[in-house]
């Protein structure tokens, strides 16, 4: 079976001994491994919800979703794996996910019945043990049984080699999440290829296969809509994770006497952060921004390689993703030196009151892009005021005019959760112009930015980048800012930085 095997390892500077000999020691006295099964994850009934109601989108489809592969970095280093989010979703199970491997909800007559396929831990009569730098356990420790994952999950859980049996019988009524793994789905359009050939009407069948690959684009689709809403055990993974991202935050405001002592402050920003990330959480949910000065008006200023000096504001954007993978998305923007500079605190003072004004509008029954609308209003109102706009706030907001858009070109929102931008592939329909419902998770986060030769605004606001985000839940008489409790006025921001 093809699958049973490594999709590659060293040979050609391998040392391994191959006598006999080495392999009859290295193969014997080894102690028994511990046999009892865990209880079933927190998650794993969520999961087995979340799996039904796809099995009731797609009746008498076979569903096959992926968990994706492990990608080389350098040579026969790998990055580190994240499963897709689609995959740990349906089967809550994340950082600890086994590379290559596929979940796949086969139709039966009251919906659909879930397997997990994924290669389990080989046995010490083989030398994939310690032979193979890929999947080997002395390379990369031990793999799960598949009656540990079966119990684990909650799932029938069958070793990655019987995924053949599954390939070979694809037809028009399998959907494939095409993204998630590419060999994968190479794998698949070759049989389906070959099934096609094979068909006497071929002009049809080719017409088939387009209608198969649009709803294997369904089912991308529905995975993401599935996650609009958020069940009780995402929304308590959503809390853990924005406080988690609190104490990271707090540990860099600790560290900022050395932070502006170093030539690179910004990557001491980002290496505070990740400590905490690592210790509390799996990883980071995404790259941190440490936006120093004029930095901050680069939107996703990810390089971070540059110093961090006194009277600067920073502004920083960061989030810790948990192990099961869910993550928060935070940003504030700090006084280094501990004060805001009094043009400082009008920009930062007018970013709040937007982040408060779209906020306040946040209930159920509004439609999501309303939230943006509400942040541009005040944003428009205060440029206006400030006298960098040609026209008025109220004609500066009309749909051919957008002058203020030119100091915050980004959206307000998204949702989160999974993913950072989560949902993405939802229908416009659901997303921007969706009814908000309780349950939604998404940011809220104005920002002003007034780049370093913007002629527009006045010498002293030129370099000024200040952005407050914050992640919100629908509740169901309005909404709950996760995030309220990490520093955001002024007053409270001022005077954590002095603390720290």
């Amino acid at each position: 079976m093809a699958e049973s095997k490594a999709p590659r390892a060293t040979t050609n500077r391998s040392t391994t001994p191959g006598s006999d000999t080495f392999k009859d020691y290295i193969s014997s006295n080894w102690a028994e491994r511990p046999g009892d099964l865990p209880e079933p994850r927190e998650q794993s009934p969520f999961a087995a919800a979340r799996r039904a109601a796809l099995s009731a989108l797609h009746p008498g489809k076979r569903l096959v979703i992926p968990a994706g592969r492990a990608k080389v970095r350098s040579n026969d280093c790998d990055y580190p794996f994240r499963a897709h989010s689609a995959f740990s979703h349906l089967t809550g199970w994340g950082s600890d996910t086994v590379p290559g491997s596929v979940l796949v909800l086969e139709p039966v007559d009251d919906g659909h019945e879930a397997t997990l396929y994924f290669r389990a831990s080989a046995g010490r009569d083989s030398d994939e043990f310690y032979a193979n730098p890929e999947i080997g356990e002395f390379w990369i420790g031990p793999r799960p049984s598949l009656v540990q994952v079966g119990a684990d999950l909650g799932l029938t859980a069958r070793d990655l080699g019987e995924l053949d049996a599954v390939v070979s019988t694809v037809d028009g009524d399998t959907l494939l999440l095409r993204e998630a793994d590419p060999e994968l789905t190479r794998r698949i359009d070759d049989v389906d290829s070959a099934r096609l050939a094979d068909s006497p009407a071929r002009a049809s069948a080719e017409a088939d296969r387009a209608s198969d690959t649009a709803s294997s684009d369904d089912l991308a689709r529905d995975l993401g809509e599935l996650r609009l809403v958020k069940d009780a055990y995402e929304i308590a993974q959503m809390r853990e994770a924005v406080q988690v991202t609190g104490r990271g935050f707090t540990d860099v405001v600790a560290d900022f006497d050395e932070i502006l002592a170093h030539p690179r402050g910004e990557r001491l920003v980002e290496g505070t952060f990740n400590r905490r990330a690592r210790a509390d959480g799996n990883t980071v949910g995404y790259d941190t921004i440490a936006a120093s000065g004029d930095h901050a008006c680069v939107l996703h200023w990810t390089r971070n390689d540059g110093v961090v000096r006194d009277g600067d504001l920073i502004l920083i954007d960061a989030g810790i993703e948990l192990d099961s993978l869910y993550t928060a998305d935070i940003t504030r923007t700090l006084p280094v030196s501990g004060r805001f500079t009094d043009v400082q605190r009008l920009v930062y003072e007018a970013v709040l009151e937007a982040a408060d004004a779209a906020f306040a509008i946040v209930r159920p029954g509004i439609r999501f892009r309303e939230i943006h609308a509400e942040a541009m209003r005040v944003i428009a109102e205060r440029t206006a005021e400030w006298g960098f706009l040609p026209v008025s706030a109220a004609e500066s907001l009309e749909p051919d005019h957008q002058y203020h858009r030119r100091y915050m070109v980004h959206g307000t929102s998204h949702h989160l959760g999974i993913d950072v931008h989560d949902c993405a592939a939802a229908r416009r329909d659901l997303y921007l112009d969706g009814v908000l419902e309780p349950g939604m998770v998404f940011t809220i986060e104005p920002g002003l930015y007034f780049q370093p030769d913007d002629l527009t605004v006045p010498e002293e606001f030129r370099g000024i980048g200040v952005r407050i985000e914050d992640d919100i839940v629908v509740t169901a008489d309005g909404a709950e800012n996760l995030s309220v409790g990490i520093p955001r006025t002024v007053a409270d921001v001022e005077a954590w930085v002095a603390r720290g």
